[in-house]
């Protein structure tokens, strides 16, 4: 089972890039399964049933969020409706889920979400324990192949999660700070890791903003916008190998690909 992830969607330019190229990667790659963060696809903060419904006509199986999932309103209500978009599992008392099970010609396959709690707004409820205790019930179901999202701000924490979770997930996968990290590797107990997928988003740019608004704020401290950059942009992700009877990740590489038409900012 080759699975393709992809960090977070920045603005109307990363929509563009992955919906319109999308399809030929995964032709490609010989994806089986795709999952999107999304949680900065809406203007660089939080997404809509629209745009939620435009990832997953693209090729889509999952889409995943982070902090700024509850930014655009309209999303409290169609989280019930779609059980393909996930929150992160700590938020425990808010609409939707933050994971679910998916059959796919090569067995089923399982997607979760949580988020970090070090340097993180709002605070949470434990990301581990709630994890651990989803595993174990999706184990007592038969699934065997099952991935994270963990979007979290601390190399630390998320490496922990890495650890903790090694020999019970197919994928460790981290997102939230934008920049891919270059640390792949498979733990002993055959858990892929990657502590950063980095965004799909502008190239040109701090995070997915315009360069010079984010300066001007570093160097005057002042309050400013920060508007979603223009240019060629780049996807940046992760792509595994399952293996389909045991769970165990067979390969793992980083995944990153400059499109190098301009898409229309939002």
């Amino acid at each position: 089972m080759k699975i393709l992830f992809l960090g977070d969607v920045v603005g109307s330019p990363g929509r563009n890039a992955v919906t319109q190229n999308l399809q030929s990667i995964k032709e490609e790659l010989e994806v089986d399964f795709i999952v999107i963060n999304g949680e900065n696809a809406a203007g660089g903060r939080g997404i809509t049933p629209k745009i939620c419904i435009e990832l997953l006509r693209a090729g889509a199986a999952v889409v995943t969020t982070g902090d700024h999932v509850w930014d655009q309103r309209e999303i409290l209500d169609y989280f019930p409706t779609e059980p393909r978009l996930l929150r992160p599992i700590n938020f425990v008392d808010a609409p939707g889920a933050g994971s679910v099970v998916l059959e796919t010609k090569k067995g089923k396959v399982a997607v979760l979400n949580a988020m970090g709690r070090t340097f993180m707004n709002p605070p949470l409820e434990n990301p581990l324990t709630l994890l651990e205790a989803e595993i174990e019930k999706l184990k007592g179901e038969g699934v065997k192949m099952m991935m994270v999202d963990f979007h979290a701000e601390a190399t630390s924490e998320k490496i922990a999660m890495g650890r903790a979770l090694d020999g019970k997930v197919s994928l460790v996968v981290g997102t939230h700070t934008h920049v891919q990290t270059a640390d792949e590797s498979i733990f002993p107990g055959g858990t892929a890791y990657l502590t950063d997928a980095g965004m799909c988003g502008p190239e040109v740019s701090v995070l997915g903003r315009e360069v010079d608004s984010v300066v001007w704020r570093f160097r005057t401290g002042l309050p400013t916008r920060f508007p979603v950059a223009k240019g060629p942009v780049r996807l940046c992700g992760v792509l595994v190998d399952v293996d389909e009877e045991s769970g165990r990740a067979n390969s793992i590489e980083r995944f990153s690909r400059l499109i190098e038409e301009e898409s229309v900012l939002e």
